[in-house]
């Protein structure tokens, strides 16, 4: 019998799109022999549908086109199962609710990856691939993702953070903390966007202010770094689970500017033939650097892995300040454009097999769970009496 996997994509982000993409590539890339695939895409409003034209990017060109032709759904509890509802089934229709096995998210940034798609599923049940509701979320928020690595003792820049009202209240003194602690050139960010999108480079005050106000439109809190200016960007992703974890091959991505942009990761190709999400992104693979710090940095990439207590495949940036040559860990993506596959292609591992290995660590990752006591028999209610006038008649 056939794993129905439920892959879900889209969702309230404003990398929707990516989003769309990278679900598109890894429904295409599934053994169909092992697994029956059911996409539910998530309409910016959260609304639920489901299609056989979902398989084809080409389907979503024509959004309203697309949804007019696609099935409303929900996911529901019913006894030990999770199911795929259909809601606009009539008493004769031939539709039938899916029983799913296993949900696969392919979403990215906020109202998704942050660990909001992770907790609806665990408050169904329903196993699922990749990092669980706490570490999404820690992975999703660059501050505490920088708390968390200080923590372990791994190394981040230096940075300062503050809220959206803190800015509009004090805007002269959190300028003056960031000169002072930051010095410029600085870098810019909204905490829990993903794929560059609100992230700005500021060499003087103006330019400061500038893309403060740029961040706080798309997030209620900054971050705020030193820009180190003889940079390299080189990227590594791990697949595992808190057991065991791999490191894949190193990657540099080239970039049209000083920050890797929205642009440079997903439009660079689109004009001659169409964005494949970050699989058409320029890199070089494997990067162009010593063995010796390639091994620094994978096994660099395990430990932040572990530190966060990830699962499935992730990618981590790192940057290498090339007047010092020293390492500094950057963000992690816990759902990464296109899960990374290249990356693991290059190490080998085609993608169909990095698919199958991340769910049955879905699996693996539910059986243990299963092992947990998450409730206690009890006879606490049996003494509670509010009486006919409600809680004047509690004995709590």
């Amino acid at each position: 019998m056939k794993t129905t996997v439920a892959f879900i994509f889209g969702c309230r982000s404003v990398e929707h799109e990516v989003s769309i993409i990278s679900a598109v590539q890894a429904m295409r890339s599934v053994n169909r022999e092992k697994y029956d695939i059911v996409p539910i895409y998530v309409t910016k409003n959260g609304e639920m549908y489901t299609s056989e034209k979902m398989f084809e990017i080409e389907s979503f060109r024509d959004m309203k086109a697309l949804i007019a032709d696609s099935e409303p759904v929900t996911l529901i509890k019913k006894g030990k199962d999770v199911v795929l509802k259909y809601l606009n089934n009539k008493m004769f229709s031939k539709k039938k609710d899916v029983v799913l096995n296993v949900a696969f998210p392919v979403v990215h940034g906020t109202n998704c990856e942050d660990g909001t798609l992770q907790g609806y599923l665990e408050f169904l049940g329903l196993p699922y691939v990749g990092c669980d509701v706490l570490s999404s979320a820690v992975g999703m928020d660059k501050a505490v993702f920088k708390y968390v690595m200080k923590a372990a003792d791994l190394p981040v820049l230096d940075c300062i953070c503050f809220y959206a009202r803190e800015y509009a209240k004090n805007k002269n003194e959190i300028i003056e903390k960031a000169e002072k602690e930051i010095g410029y050139p600085m870098i810019v960010k909204p905490v829990n966007l993903g794929s560059s999108v609100g992230i700005t480079k500021a060499a003087d005050k103006n330019a400061l202010i500038d893309a403060i106000d740029l961040a706080v439109s798309f997030s209620d809190k900054v971050l705020i770094e030193h820009a180190v200016s003889a940079i390299r960007e080189i990227n590594c992703s791990v697949v595992g689970d808190a057991d065991s974890c791999e490191a894949s091959v190193l990657e540099e991505p080239f970039m049209n500017d000083e920050i890797l942009s929205y642009e440079d990761k997903y439009m660079s190709n689109s004009k001659s033939s169409g964005s494949k999400g970050m699989a058409s992104l320029s890199r070089k693979i494997p990067a162009d650097i010593s063995e010796e710090k390639s091994t620094e940095i994978r096994e660099l990439a395990k430990k932040v892995f572990k530190a966060l207590g990830a699962a499935g495949v992730v990618r981590i940036d790192f940057i290498i300040d090339t007047d010092t040559n020293k390492v500094y860990v950057n963000e992690i993506n816990t759902i990464p454009g296109s899960l990374s596959f290249y990356l693991w292609e290059a190490t080998k591992l085609p993608y169909s097999e990095l698919l199958d290995k991340l769910i049955s660590l879905a699996f693996r990752r539910n059986r243990n769970r299963e092992n947990l006591t998450f409730t206690i028999d009890t006879n606490i209610l049996s003494g509670v009496s509010f009486g006919a006038k409600g809680a004047k008649g509690s004995k709590i």
